[in-house]
């Protein structure tokens, strides 16, 4: 993903808004830095043991990505399901906007700092590739998700399953 570094020319102004607010930039900001590496991303992605993956992306190799947003210090220090996420990607990273102190995110992950308009690799992943049957699982489980969700901009009213 180093080739689809960019800069956060525009900053990321100033905090307004709910934290919601804020994570919702972050997101978007991933998800075109993601994007413009050639993945696929999901928000909000229900994996197996119950939690749910901010953003989860699938690369041009089968590459299977999950990143966790925090919206500040205290969202990062309550939150300690973050290691959960590893069984079921390849590679992980937090994404944080350029205020929060990134002395606070373990050094055995990836970093990405990003707003509303992209983001920039501060730090890369280690790569931990997934067993086979996890990957197929995990593949499989995002296709169908995209799909449900694809489906239910077409006609909101049909039965969608879980989203």
């Amino acid at each position: 993903m180093q080739n689809a570094i960019t800069t956060l020319q525009d900053g990321p102004g100033p905090r307004t808004g709910s934290l919601a607010g804020v994570s919702a930039g972050i997101a978007r900001g991933v998800c075109r830095y993601l994007a413009a590496a050639g993945y696929g991303c999901l928000l909000e992605t229900p994996l197996r043991s119950g939690r749910r993956a901010d953003v989860m992306a699938i690369g041009p190799q089968g590459e299977i990505v999950i990143v966790e947003i925090k919206s500040g210090p205290q969202d990062f220090r309550t939150d300690r399901k973050w290691p959960d996420y590893r069984e079921f990607c390849d590679r992980f990273y937090f994404a944080v906007d350029q205020a929060f102190p990134v002395a606070l995110i373990p050094e055995e992950v990836g970093l990405l700092i990003a707003d509303r308009y992209g983001a920039a690799e501060l730090r890369a992943s280690a790569r931990h590739p997934l067993p086979g049957a996890r990957r197929k699982a995990v593949s499989l489980g995002f296709a169908r998700l995209a799909a449900l969700r694809l489906q239910a901009t077409l006609d909101p009213q049909a039965p969608h399953g879980l989203l």
